[in-house]
């Protein structure tokens, strides 16, 4: 599967780049699905990688504090004004129903996902293999991982995301 603009898929293993804090994986997921969408890199790849990750940061939480991440609303309004080429977006909980259109979606969809009791980190579909599981960016290390959406329903989802559970999805529109 390729973006939705037919740029190439990315393949598990892959570093994409890391998140600069404990708090940018809503910035990173917004910056790197500005880059496969057409949207473009906001700066030079490798040196202003982190910097693009604060900007995008204070620019989706105006009235949200940074320090407690990124809100879907913030992620979802950051990509409208920001990186218009990747399409309209609608927050979705993570419902079994909406982690299964994600990959008929075409990649990239942000998934917000975190423990049973709140939502706590951002990572990025980047695509979907033939027999459904995503290839899946996860900001913390910068690596694409496999996920199987079906492992958020057992919690196994920690092994590839960092969390058990997904939470919301910003499906395109």
């Amino acid at each position: 599967m390729s973006t939705r603009d037919g740029a190439p898929a990315l393949r598990a293993g892959m570093v994409l780049g890391r998140q600069v804090d404990g708090v940018s994986c809503g910035p990173s997921v917004l910056v790197v699905t500005a880059a496969l969408t057409g949207a473009g890199w906001p700066g030079a790849v490798a040196a202003r990688f982190g910097a693009a990750q604060r900007l995008a940061h204070r620019q989706a939480n105006r009235l949200w504090p940074r320090a407690l991440g990124t809100t879907p609303w913030g992620m979802r309004a950051w990509l409208h004004r920001h990186a218009p080429a990747a399409g309209r977006f609608r927050v979705r909980p993570a419902t079994r129903a909406v982690l299964g259109r994600v990959a008929a979606a075409g990649p990239p969809v942000p998934v917000l996902v975190g423990s049973r009791w709140l939502p706590r980190h951002w990572v990025l579909v980047v695509g979907a293999g033939a027999d459904g599981r995503w290839r899946t960016y996860e900001p913390s290390s910068g690596q694409v991982r496999t996920v199987d959406p079906e492992s958020f329903r057992d919690g196994s989802a920690a092994r590839s995301t960092g969390w058990p559970r997904a939470w919301a999805v910003l499906l395109p529109a």
